[in-house]
């Protein structure tokens, strides 16, 4: 009897088909995670991503029941659907996880972050960068002669945008914090 010749892939003649299914497209996540506030808890949840190779974007991490004593992880991750799915799945199962929602996939959520940025600058380049602060809606919270500190909040993109402005201005330093969201809606 000669072997089968089963070329890869469905065609006209197949009833089945044999390609992947799956997506090897990188895409950002936003996953929020309601944890048990315990020491401990947040090396488990980033053990997970560093030991399997995952690269976190942004952590941010607060407490949001003083009384259940629970806290919030809001992780953004990039990675291919396959592999958001098994972060997910690997999240519930550790034991101190209480609830682990894909922000990106639930529906529309807001997103926001907090930036400081140190400009140093004189003359027209002082000026400039106090014109786009106004124009970004940041605000002044420190100044000296030689410097402004500006606070802005927003998508992280806006943040993004304003350090790309503020670089040739004199940028000599900035601090985020990092993603904090919340799906939109009632639910």
């Amino acid at each position: 009897m000669a072997a089968l010749k089963i070329k890869k892939g469905s065609n006209k003649h197949s009833a089945y088909n044999l390609r992947p299914n799956f997506s090897d497209v990188q895409e950002a996540h936003t996953l929020a995670v309601v944890v048990d506030n315990e020491p401990g808890v947040l090396a488990r949840v980033i053990g997970l991503f560093s030991g399997r190779g995952y690269n976190i974007e942004s952590l941010t991490v607060a407490e949001i029941d003083h009384t259940g004593h629970q806290s919030r992880i809001t992780v953004v991750t990039k990675g291919t659907p396959q592999v958001i799915e098994q972060i997910k799945a690997q999240l519930g199962r550790i034991v101190p996880v209480h609830e682990v929602h894909d922000l990106t996939v639930d529906g529309p959520a807001v997103e926001r972050e907090l930036g400081l940025f140190k400009v140093t600058g004189a003359g027209d380049k002082r000026v400039e960068a106090l014109r786009l602060a106004d124009i970004f809606r940041a605000n002044v919270v420190d100044s000296t002669l030689e410097s402004f500190v500006f606070e802005i909040t927003g998508a992280p993109e806006k943040i993004d945008a304003f350090a790309e402005l503020m670089r040739p201005l004199g940028l000599v330093e900035v601090a985020r914090t990092g993603v904090a969201a919340l799906s939109r809606g009632s639910a």
